[in-house]
């Protein structure tokens, strides 16, 4: 397994020094959500090369995967975040689905999403790039987000029936809406393209909640995954200070 740090981890500094930060702590990437934030991709990417270590994630330009008036748009932002992560050398790319809407029956929102992600395939087939649909809790941090039970989102990706299109598993998100988390974060395994890992309640580092991330984590890697997991996460202390307790309580237990 692979472990990234977010942008935000240290507060106010820039992607330079969290990757600086990030090598300088064995890890091996950097999740970076707003691509079209950064003001030079090709800086970007010399400076990844010099430090040794570099973006592992982005985001979409999000618009609504459910509302089949968004779709044109959809498509031109997945374009233009292709082509950015060619640059970046970036292999993953993060899509919230959106919220319900009113008045549309569910299945009729579904099926909009299965065509819009449909349509996005063969783009990052051709790529070589992973697009990950991220279900999210909608009882605390995201009300109304379309896609928040594995169930229904691996539904979802195995109607769109592509290796490039998968999910990206958040351990926070999914403990509240579901439970049962170390059985669906491994029987899903195939769908799954990289987790998010948090603690409950709070959303703070791994140890700080109710979770019990050495035996998470333990099972993940025993299905024999090796792509990244994620710390999106605030912190209650310093985050050096976090990440070095993160690595000696949990990460020395698991590999």
């Amino acid at each position: 397994m692979k472990f990234s740090l977010c942008i935000g981890a240290y507060q106010g500094k820039d992607e330079i020094y969290h990757l600086e930060k990030i090598n300088e702590h064995g890890f091996h990437g950097l999740e970076y959500y707003a691509w079209w934030d950064l003001k030079d991709l090709k800086r970007i990417a010399k400076e990844q090369e010099r430090i040794g270590v570099g973006i592992s994630a982005t985001c979409t330009k999000f618009i609504s995967l459910v509302d089949e008036s968004y779709r044109d748009a959809y498509l031109e932002g997945i374009r233009q975040t292709i082509e950015a992560c060619k640059i970046l050398n970036v292999r993953s790319v993060i899509s919230q689905t959106g919220n319900v809407i009113d008045g549309i029956p569910r299945d009729i929102q579904r099926q909009t999403m299965v065509e819009t992600l449909k349509r996005c395939a063969p783009l990052f087939e051709e790529a070589d790039i992973v697009l990950e649909i991220e279900p999210l809790n909608g009882l605390v941090d995201h009300m109304g987000h379309f896609l928040q039970r594995s169930d229904e989102s691996v539904d979802v990706i195995d109607q769109v029936g592509s290796p490039n299109v998968k999910l990206v598993f958040d351990v926070y998100h999914q403990q509240i809406t579901e439970g049962n988390v170390i059985r669906n974060a491994t029987g899903y395994i195939d769908r799954i393209n990289h987790y998010h890992i948090a603690d409950n309640p709070g959303r703070k580092q791994p140890g700080t909640g109710e979770l019990n991330y050495v035996n998470i984590l333990r099972a993940i890697k025993d299905t024999g995954f090796s792509g990244f997991i994620g710390l999106e996460c605030g912190y209650t202390i310093d985050t050096d200070l976090a990440v070095q307790q993160f690595k000696e309580e949990i990460i020395s237990k698991v590999v």
